[in-house]
């Protein structure tokens, strides 16, 4: 099949979990968008069966030597299936790549499952970076009720305020304006967090914000409208989300508790820092309801439509 457009293509995830299932499931509401599945469609079928929806025609199939989608067993870790949802993963990569693909959209893997079959990278936003050979990726989570940056991420809360430099910020801050300005057609306001408790009292608890402060007065100097630091703990009052389109904040669950608590079956995964458009699904492999018709489908659809609303970048080289 000639696609008239590059398509948004959507991984299909773990095969034991539920990203084969969500994908069915939101397919209807995909279809006026030029988007593709990419998967096995024995197990793809075997998926439909157990729920009564459709396998798309289009399907985008790579090659999988030794998956058997017979012998998948839901629920269950298996590095057959780590295999599988890799093949899909560099499908997608290289076709963002080289711009055969307009943008990608990732079902969730399971990170054991994954190590079991060989993958040397801890999860998808790793895989991503090394494939397009950049460094100083972030991580972005939005939804029509709050948008979050995270400046750390994945790492102890120890070692988070060695972390906090105003490079880091800024650089960060920039990418998530800007991602924020191709959603909503305008420069964006923003809120940038503090990192202790009432943004330090002016140095009473704390002085990490000696970091942060700078960091707001180069945005500022760049013309990115930026306010803070501001407490953490009143910073998300509904007041201040109408006043701001995105929240930085400093570490991992400064972003993720609000943003789960307003947003969880809404909330889009958003790898800035790449040259190629990656979203994902806000949630894992649910092996506990795999193929039992109980997953809720509306992250992803949220996934590909945030997908559709980011102007696909220039694909990288290599």
């Amino acid at each position: 099949m000639t696609d008239p457009v590059q398509p948004i293509v959507v991984t299909m995830g773990d095969p034991a979990g539920i990203g084969p299932e969500v994908a069915l499931r939101a397919w209807p509401a995909l279809a006026h968008l030029p988007v593709r599945l990419i998967g096995n469609r024995a197990l793809l079928e075997r998926v439909g069966a157990r729920i009564s929806a459709p396998v798309p025609p289009d399907l985008i199939e790579p090659a999988m030597p030794g998956f058997d989608a017979a012998a998948v067993i839901p629920g269950k870790v298996a590095a057959a299936c780590g295999l599988a949802a890799a093949a899909c993963i560099e499908d997608a990569i290289a076709g963002c790549r080289t711009g055969r693909y307009a943008a990608m959209v990732t079902g969730p893997i399971n990170k054991l499952a994954i190590h079991a079959a060989g993958v040397p990278f801890p999860g998808h936003t790793e895989w991503l970076a090394a494939r397009c050979g950049v460094a100083g990726e972030v991580m972005m989570l939005h939804s029509p009720a709050l948008s979050v940056l995270l400046v750390t991420c994945h790492q102890a809360l120890a070692s988070v305020a060695a972390d906090l430099v105003p490079e880091r910020i800024v650089a960060r801050t920039r990418l998530f304006a800007d991602a924020l300005r191709r959603l909503h057609g305008r420069p964006p306001r923003l809120a940038v967090l503090g990192f202790n408790p009432h943004a330090g009292e002016s140095g009473l608890f704390g002085d990490e914000e000696r970091a942060i402060i700078p960091a707001i007065a180069e945005l500022l100097n760049l013309g990115i409208d930026t306010e803070g630091p501001l407490p953490p703990d009143t910073a998300f009052t509904p007041a201040n989300r109408k006043r701001f389109d995105g929240f930085v904040c400093m570490y991992h669950d400064q972003a993720l508790i609000p943003f789960k608590a307003l947003a969880f079956d809404e909330g889009v995964n958003v790898t800035l820092g790449l040259p190629i458009v990656r979203t994902s699904v806000d949630h894992g492999t649910a092996f506990d309801i795999a193929w039992k018709g109980k997953a809720d489908h509306r992250s992803l659809i949220h996934a590909v439509l945030l997908a559709a609303g980011l102007r696909p970048a220039t694909p990288c080289q290599g």
